[in-house]
């Protein structure tokens, strides 16, 4: 009897072939995570702890600036541009980078022998400056040490072209200021964010852009995607190094009108990726969770902790779960496999 070459597919056969081939792609999506992981470069991040404002905050700066040895020796000679977070000012609740760390920010870095420090920012709420700075008490603290402060939302623009456009941009136009300094440093207050989940040190730089050009709050951006245009505003701005400022926090609906949160740190470093990184760790949140991080991997972006060398503190010294609303929960999503893998 000649035997038939055709079998019958079974629902078994069907579910053997559903499990093989997603073990397939489960193996082939954690090898490419392990991948993501290890091209990430290494970086070094300074964690701080000050229990106030009134401590030695230039000594400290100071001091965690010397160890990164080849940007402190950059510093001389070079014009200094430092962009805090000045937003608006509110008498209960730290919207802004406090004034003393600022102030001591310019001390440590004319320590240094920088050429020349200046404070810059456009405000993306309020366009009285003038009195914001008052209010805040920024202006009075500039005025105590001589250092000069420059309004961003006025200062004379350049087209600059963005290589990764993400944003669909061509060119993004920025002030003389930015674009005139050697070193550019991010200081922004350790916030929770309504849009984009925290501000650390990569939003922070939304305020470089002006708003005679953007608008106020450079709704042009918003409208392009928050996580898009913090990518393209940090690959045009270019800032060598930020200093967090989380020794009072926000949490809850910030970046304005969130509950104060005492955390005692100041987070430093060099690469941008991984001081927010790190920040996200201290308040409690995964940084992988966060969309514009994530998306930095693809741009040379580091936030796997393995990659960061940490020095000063440990985090878990000064962690503290700040509180997040509702739709901020994901946040603090518990790692699977595949995250795991690389690492966010």
């Amino acid at each position: 009897m000649r035997s038939s070459s055709k079998r019958r597919i079974t629902r078994r056969d069907i579910l053997g072939l559903a499990i093989t081939l997603g073990a397939g792609s489960g193996l082939g999506l954690l090898g490419s995570n392990i991948v993501r992981r290890l091209r990430q470069p290494e970086a070094t991040v300074t964690i701080l702890e000050a229990a106030s404002y009134e401590v030695n905050l230039e000594r400290l700066l100071r001091d965690a600036l010397r160890l990164y040895p080849g940007f402190s020796s950059s510093i001389r000679g070079r014009r200094v541009v430092l962009k805090p977070n000045l937003v608006e000012y509110h008498s209960d609740r730290p919207v802004n980078t406090h004034p003393k760390l600022v102030a001591a920010a310019v001390e440590a870095f004319r320590s240094l022998d920088a050429a020349e420090v200046t404070v810059a920012e456009g405000p993306g709420h309020r366009r009285d400056t003038e009195l914001l700075l008052e209010e805040s008490g920024l202006g009075a603290e500039l005025r105590s040490i001589g250092a000069k402060f420059v309004d961003l939302n006025l200062d004379p623009i350049y087209p600059v072209k963005l290589d990764a456009s993400l944003t669909r941009l061509k060119r993004l136009w920025l002030p003389r200021t930015i674009l005139d300094a050697n070193i550019v440093v991010s200081m922004p207050k350790m916030k929770t964010h309504h849009w984009a989940g925290v501000t650390l040190s990569m939003k922070n730089m939304f305020g470089v852009v002006p708003g005679a050009k953007y608008g106020w709050p450079k709704n042009l951006l918003h409208w392009r995607g928050i996580e898009n245009s913090i990518l393209d505003i940090v690959d045009a701005a270019r800032p060598a190094f930020a200093i967090v400022d989380g020794v009072e926090g926000m949490e809850g609906d910030g970046p304005i009108h969130g509950r104060p949160v005492k955390c005692g740190a100041i987070v430093m470093g060099n690469s941008l990726s991984a001081v927010d990184a790190t920040g996200a760790r201290i308040m409690g949140i995964r940084p992988g969770n966060l969309r514009y991080l994530w998306m930095a991997l693809d741009h040379g972006g580091t936030i796997h902790s393995s990659r960061i060398r940490q020095m000063g503190e440990p985090i878990r010294r000064l962690q503290h779960d700040f509180a997040l609303n509702k739709e901020y929960q994901y946040l603090r999503k518990p790692l699977s496999i595949l995250d795991f893998a690389a690492g966010v």
